[in-house]
């Protein structure tokens, strides 16, 4: 099997956010078939749903992998409970980590367990600027430019939170 190019989302708003994504970054690095090329900014953004929690800190990060979508879901779900992620049926609440596949190569993957490409993924400055911090030039799956993506963006309440430690 051949490797895929995988762009992951990570959020946290719960404990220590910046150092949770951080060590998730080196939990992704160390999976199996899988390696981090790139990853982006730490951004700080006002939570989707409730607002009676604290700001999420997200990035998206750059894998290669030669695992199967449904095997590094598993993989990215075992790393979040490893950081105490508890899902809860509370959409949009608090969690201690949260890691999306944005994008799995080219492939579109409608499953009960996953949704590739992301779903909201374009009403989402959250990832939208990190993802093209780390691929300017990307093209998305409607053929569009992610700088036109990007452009549509409301990007309030968005704030990087430091430069990027880029490999």
């Amino acid at each position: 099997m051949h490797n895929e190019h995988v762009y992951i989302g990570l959020g946290s708003n719960q404990g220590e956010s910046v150092q949770t994504l951080n060590a998730a970054f080196e939990a992704m690095d160390a999976l199996p078939e899988t390696r981090l090329l790139k990853q982006s900014s730490l951004y700080a953004s006002a939570p989707m749903g409730p607002q009676n929690q604290p700001d999420f800190v997200n990035a998206v990060a750059l894998l290669e992998t030669g695992l199967a979508p449904l095997d590094l879901l598993k993989q990215l779900q075992a790393i979040e409970q490893q950081h105490g992620r508890v899902r809860k049926a509370e959409r949009w609440g608090p969690r201690t980590l949260d890691l999306d596949i944005l994008l799995f190569g080219n492939q579109q993957i409608h499953s009960q367990t996953l949704m590739v490409p992301h779903i909201g993924l374009a009403e989402r400055e959250f990832v939208l600027v990190p993802l093209f911090e780390i691929a300017a030039s990307m093209i998305m799956p409607d053929g569009k430019p992610l700088a036109a993506w990007v452009a549509k963006c409301s990007l309030d309440g968005l704030r990087r939170l430091r430069p990027s430690n880029q490999r």
